[in-house]
């Protein structure tokens, strides 16, 4: 007896978009993106003295390893439609600006300034408009606070510049970890509510 074609077992092959939603929606992927950003902070912190080709290198790579976290997490299935493409953004200027810092690491404290600051505060003000304007949003006071928080951080950076890489390296570092230990708090605000929605 022969099988007819279309009845023959076929293998589901997984949607890259459906894997995408299925990490980028777990805590566990958020705090990941919460240590990315906290220890690069920390390690500046604790090293003040180094040189500002060592900062450049810690904060490009920092930006580069945030932007593949936070693409991933553009496709969670918290965000849809206006939100998405907000956390693309997001993503691309942190690939965009990892990579102008390593491409120059020699830069000037200004120029540095000038990356980071102008990141900080668009992604803030993206971050903070996404979470007034799409109400799907879990935790969106937290999300706000974080994109309020990284707005001041850009506005800071620019207003205020400083003229030695030891004053820039304590100011990046204590920002990196402020918005990290605000990403950890999100990071158990969503597991607390995943396991409200698993147990319910």
């Amino acid at each position: 007896m022969t099988v007819p074609f279309d009845a023959a077992p076929q293998h589901k092959q997984s949607d890259p978009d459906d894997v995408l939603k299925q990490v980028g929606g777990t805590w566990h992927w958020a705090l990941g993106l919460a240590l990315v950003t906290l220890i690069p902070g920390i390690l500046v912190l604790v090293w003040p003295d180094e040189t500002l080709h060592i900062l450049a290198v810690i904060i490009g790579l920092q930006l580069l390893v945030a932007g593949v976290f936070r693409f991933v997490t553009a496709f969670s299935h918290s965000n849809d439609g206006g939100s998405r493409l907000a956390a693309v953004l997001v993503a691309v200027l942190a690939l965009l600006a990892g990579v102008l810092v390593l491409r120059h690491p020699m830069q000037t404290i200004g120029a540095l300034s000038l990356i980071l600051g102008v990141f900080w505060l668009v992604t803030g003000v993206l971050t903070a408009y996404t979470a007034i304007a799409d109400h799907t949003v879990a935790h969106r006071g937290l999300l706000f606070g974080l994109g309020a928080l990284g707005a001041v951080a850009g506005i800071v950076v620019l207003c205020f510049p400083v003229d030695s890489a030891v004053a820039l390296t304590r100011l990046l570092g204590l920002w990196l970890v402020l918005l990290g230990v605000f990403e950890v708090v999100m990071a158990f605000a969503l597991r607390s509510a995943t396991r409200r929605v698993g147990s319910g």
